[in-house]
């Protein structure tokens, strides 16, 4: 090969190349998701470099969904598929997912699952009834372990994308920032009173009550519902060992079972997990009203 047509080969080569790394580059990774705090933390740190999908409808809980088989066959298309662990998202274990395409994200501190009681079946929704599971799942609102469960969805991505690691690590230290700053200001508001007895209407508080040192207790009312009179009478037993003043609900309670509450001496606020997409707002504008909607409590 002479002078003039080995210039042309490497300047061809080197061409290609430019276009194979700016091909990639613009090439955004999938990554399908099994609620939404997962989704909310792979889209801060992903950025515009990732399409995160939630296929979960809006009035179901994503961890009793069950999808459908075209929407499986989405997730095992993905770049990555992030599960949350602990239990949650109980199809996952019945449908056959890609190894090496799957993360679960609480994999870190796995050790540190919690143990529910066994509640009797019920529904949510139109997902249809369920019984909850042994282990409890709502991890992200211990929110050192949210911090966790980022940290794994950056270290995913970046294994993917090894040219983009250092956006995605600075994305994921603004998050974190974030969520630290929610796990201190709750400490904070709570400090004042962590012996402070409260009900709970639903067995989703574990993580967030063992972080923050609370005395609660779970019953099981869905906020849609107006209170019946058996309802009445567990809560007036539970009050008789536990006498709370404040019942933390998941959602905004109907307005007749906020008056029962009242004629026990007891209030109500809102806590949401928010593991399905909020109607408005985002993970941490939610989170944020959590905790001043706790502050009442601790007063």
């Amino acid at each position: 090969m002479n002078l003039s047509l080995r210039k042309i080969f490497f300047i061809n080569i080197t061409f290609a190349l430019l276009a194979l790394h700016s091909s990639m580059a613009a090439e955004k990774l999938t990554v399908y998701v099994v609620n939404y705090p997962l989704q909310f933390f792979a889209e801060r740190i992903g950025g515009e470099h990732v399409n995160v999908v939630f296929p979960a409808p809006a009035d179901v809980d994503p961890a009793y969904w069950m999808p459908d088989t075209p929407t499986i066959a989405a997730y095992q298309q993905a770049d990555l598929i992030l599960l949350n662990g602990a239990g949650y998202a109980r199809w996952v274990n019945k449908a056959t997912l890609p190894r090496f395409g799957m993360v679960i994200t609480s994999a870190g501190f796995k050790e540190q699952y919690l143990e529910t009681a066994e509640i009797p079946t019920h529904s949510h929704g139109s997902e249809g009834e369920h019984a909850h599971e042994s282990l409890a799942f709502t991890t992200w609102i211990d929110f050192s372990f949210a911090a966790k469960q980022a940290k794994a969805i950056a270290e995913a991505l970046s294994r993917k994308r090894t040219d983009l690691r250092h956006i995605f690590q600075k994305n994921y230290a603004t998050l974190e920032k974030d969520l630290i700053a929610l796990d201190i200001t709750i400490k904070e508001v709570v400090s004042n009173n962590h012996a402070r007895p409260l009900v709970v209407s639903h067995p989703v508080y574990d993580y967030f009550a063992r972080r923050y040192g609370l005395n609660i207790r779970s019953v099981h009312w869905e906020p849609d519902d107006i209170l019946t009179n058996e309802q009445m009478m567990e809560l007036k037993s539970i009050l008789k060992e536990h006498p709370a003043k404040w019942m933390i609900w998941e959602g905004e309670p109907v307005q007749a079972s906020v008056d029962k509450l009242k004629t026990l001496g007891i209030d109500s606020l809102v806590f949401d997990p928010c593991g399905n997409v909020p109607k408005q707002g985002d993970f941490l504008t939610i989170m944020r009203q959590n905790v001043e909607n706790l502050k009442p409590a601790f007063q």
